[in-house]
C-alpha cells in the first residue's frame, strides 16, 4: 500500500497527498497525517483514494460522535475538531481566490461560526422500505450512493428532531401508501416544528388519521406535497403556530413555509447578517439593492438601519413573501421587491433599475457574473457586500470586480453555517477607490 503526507484539504473535505506530482484525493485524512491509502480511480492527472490506516495522526484528529459518520453523506468532517474545521475552510477561501482568481484580499475578517452539534434546522431525508429488514428507513443518502443511511439519530439535527427518526420510521410504514412516501423535509421554526412530506398517492382516511395523531403527540405541524413545490400545503393543524425565525438583533421575526428557502443554521446566520450589515454600514438617505434577496434575510435589516432597499429576486413566492414579512415588521415604506432573473442581467436591465449607492449580493451557489459584469465601471456602487456559498464562484466574481471593474477587494472571512460538512459559506467587501 502506498504512504503519504496530507498536504491540505480540497473543497469536498478530502485530505491531498502527492504521488510522483499526482494529486491524490484520500476519503478521512487531515493535514499533517502521514497516511496508508488505497487508489479507487486512477486517472492521469490525480487519484481517489480510500484511508487504509492513519500511521500519523493530526492532533486536529478526533472520534466522530456520530456512529454514522463515515457511511452517511450529510457530515465529512466529523474526525476534525471543530475549531481545525474552521481554520481550514478559511484556508481553502483564501486558496479558492488565490489559486483560481490571483486576488487577495486587504484584510482577512475573523470566521463566523457557532455550536457545531444540533445546529441544522432544515434537512431534506430521504425514505426507503427495506424489504430484507422489514423497516422504513428515513435519513440522508449514503456517501456517493443513492441507497438512504440507517440512521436512528442525527447529531447535527436538533435533539428534538433527533428523536424524532425512529418514531417517525414506524409512523410512516404504518401508512397504507407507505412505498409512495419518497421524502420528507424538516424545518424548525422559533415555535414550531414542521415536517413536509412528499406523497405520490393519495392518503386514505386511515393515514391521515395516523398523521394526525402523530402531530398532536409530538407537537408538530403536518404539511403534504403531492406534486411539484408549489402543491404543498398545510394538513394538521389547521391555524396555529407559523414557522418563522428571528434576527433580534434588528427586532425582525420573518415567517416562511418549509418548501422556501431560509438558511440552515439561524445562531449562524444572525451572525452572518449582523457582520454583513456591518459591512455594508447601510445610512438613512441611502438606496442600496438587495440582489438574490430571497425572503429579506438580509432585505429587511438594511431597511431597518433606515435606508432604502430594492430586493431584486427570481422567484415570485419568495417575493410575495419578502412583502408580507416587510408589512409584518412595520417596513413596507422602507423596501420594494421585484422579481427578475439575474443570471440574465444586463447593464441595460441593471441600469433600468436606477442608481444604488451600495449593494448587497447573495446568489446561489453559481454565482453573480452576469450581475457584476452588469455592473457601470463609474456608475456602480461604492460598496459591495458578496455573501457567498461557492468559494470557486465568489473567486471568479471577485476577479471581475477587481480586474475589470476596479474595486478594491477590501476584506474577506469564512462562515461556517454547515459544520462537520465540506460546505464553505464566506462574506467579502469591495469598494470602489
Amino acid at each position: 500500500m502506498p504512504i503519504g503526507i496530507v498536504e491540505s484539504l480540497d473543497h469536498e473535505a478530502r485530505g491531498i497527498t502527492r504521488l510522483e506530482g499526482k494529486a491524490i484525493f484520500v476519503d478521512g485524512a487531515l493535514p499533517g497525517e502521514t497516511v496508508e491509502y488505497a487508489s479507487f480511480r486512477r486517472k492521469s492527472s490525480y487519484e481517489l483514494a480510500h484511508l487504509v490506516s492513519v500511521l500519523k495522526p493530526s492532533t486536529a484528529r478526533v472520534e466522530p460522535l456520530c456512529p454514522h459518520f463515515g457511511v452517511c453523506g450529510g457530515c465529512a468532517m466529523q474526525h476534525m475538531e471543530p475549531s481545525a474545521q474552521v481554520a481550514a475552510k478559511q484556508r481553502v477561501l483564501e486558496d479558492s481566490l488565490w489559486h483560481i482568481a490571483r486576488v487577495r484580499p486587504e484584510t482577512i475578517l475573523p470566521p463566523i461560526h457557532g455550536a457545531p452539534w444540533g445546529y441544522r434546522h432544515r434537512a431534506r431525508l430521504g425514505v426507503r422500505k427495506v424489504a430484507k429488514k422489514g423497516e422504513m428507513w428515513i435519513g440522508f443518502h449514503e456517501k456517493r450512493s443513492s441507497y438512504i443511511t440507517d440512521m436512528r439519530s442525527c447529531a447535527v439535527l436538533p435533539p428534538h428532531v433527533s428523536d424524532l427518526l425512529l418514531p417517525l420510521r414506524e409512523m410512516i410504514g404504518s401508512l397504507s401508501i407507505a412505498e409512495r412516501v419518497p421524502q420528507i423535509d424538516i424545518a424548525v421554526g422559533e415555535h414550531c416544528t414542521a415536517l413536509l412530506l412528499r406523497i405520490l398517492e393519495p392518503l386514505k382516511a386511515r393515514d391521515e388519521q395516523l398523521l394526525r395523531e402523530f402531530a398532536d403527540r409530538h407537537v408538530l405541524l403536518i404539511y403534504l406535497q403531492p406534486k411539484g413545490p408549489d402543491s404543498a400545503y398545510r394538513f394538521h393543524p389547521a391555524s396555529g403556530p407559523q414557522l418563522s425565525y428571528t434576527l433580534p438583533g434588528f427586532d425582525l421575526e420573518m415567517e416562511f413555509r418549509p418548501t422556501e428557502f431560509t438558511q440552515v443554521n439561524h445562531a449562524v446566520n444572525r451572525l452572518l447578517v449582523r457582520r454583513a450589515i456591518g459591512l455594508l454600514d447601510p445610512r438613512p438617505g441611502e438606496r442600496i439593492a438587495d440582489m438574490f434577496c430571497g425572503l429579506g434575510n438580509f432585505t429587511l435589516p438594511i431597511a431597518r438601519s433606515g435606508a432604502q432597499v430594492v430586493g431584486i429576486e427570481g422567484s415570485q413566492a419568495l417575493v410575495e413573501r419578502g412583502r408580507e414579512c416587510a408589512v409584518a415588521n412595520g417596513l413596507a415604506e422602507r423596501v420594494e421587491f421585484g422579481v427578475a432573473n439575474l443570471f440574465e442581467c444586463t447593464e441595460e436591465s441593471l441600469a433600468a433599475l436606477g442608481q444604488f449607492d451600495k449593494m448587497l449580493i447573495d446568489p446561489p451557489r453559481e454565482g453573480a457574473s452576469e450581475l457584476v459584469k452588469a455592473l457601470g465601471k463609474a456608475s456602480g456602487p461604492r460598496r459591495i457586500v458578496y455573501v457567498s456559498c461557492n468559494p470557486a464562484t465568489l473567486a471568479r466574481d471577485a476577479a471581475i470586480l477587481v480586474n475589470e471593474k476596479g474595486y478594491r477587494f477590501v476584506a474577506a472571512g469564512a462562515v461556517n453555517m454547515f459544520p462537520h460538512t465540506a460546505h464553505v459559506e464566506s462574506v467579502a467587501v469591495f469598494e470602489r477607490p
